[in-house]
């Protein structure tokens, strides 16, 4: 039942990024990426991080490098470069919830952090993947806001809105 509910978010969490670089690919090249007051400093430096964070998590549960070594890394300069790899981690997202079992949420995730990379840490995987798809819409979150600065009207990202579309 738990698996279904993270392979739910999975896809979730696809459109969603679907919709927004959607939104994104209708600005200008100077307003994607006008310095703005952000963490991340852009809405091309956010949808970056987006990227980094969502590698960063998938790398540890698969155990494998992630190849980020920084939470604000420009890991693609162009808007199309970027979008195919968002594509193509939503596409792994979706494949590793679908091989989740309920009785792989009992398991916990042991992993380093970029900021502690000595440190081990251990959190129960359940709690992970809820910060991989939180962590997901509050960013998103930002780049909507930042969306709503511009003449580009922000989609609607609503959850509830995944679910009725879905069916």
């Amino acid at each position: 039942m738990m698996a279904e509910y993270f392979r739910t978010l999975a896809r979730y969490n696809a459109w969603a990024n679907l919709r927004l670089y959607d939104a994104c690919a209708k600005l200008g090249e100077v307003e994607y990426r006008k310095a703005r007051p952000v963490y991340f400093g852009s809405i091309h430096g956010t949808l970056n991080h987006l990227l980094a964070g969502d590698r960063i998590w998938l790398g540890r549960l698969e155990g494998v490098a992630s190849g980020v070594s920084a939470l604000d890394q420009i890991l693609y300069d162009d808007l199309t470069s970027l979008r195919a790899a968002r594509l193509a981690e939503d596409a792994r997202i979706i494949a590793f919830a679908a091989r989740l079992t309920d009785t792989d949420l009992a398991k916990t995730l042991h992993y380093r952090t970029l900021a502690q990379p000595q440190k081990d840490m251990a959190t129960p995987l359940p709690l992970v993947l809820g910060h991989l798809f939180n962590h997901q819409t509050h960013h998103r979150g930002h780049a909507h806001s930042l969306l709503s600065q511009t003449d580009v009207p922000p989609p609607s990202l609503d959850l509830i809105f995944y679910l009725r579309d879905a069916g």
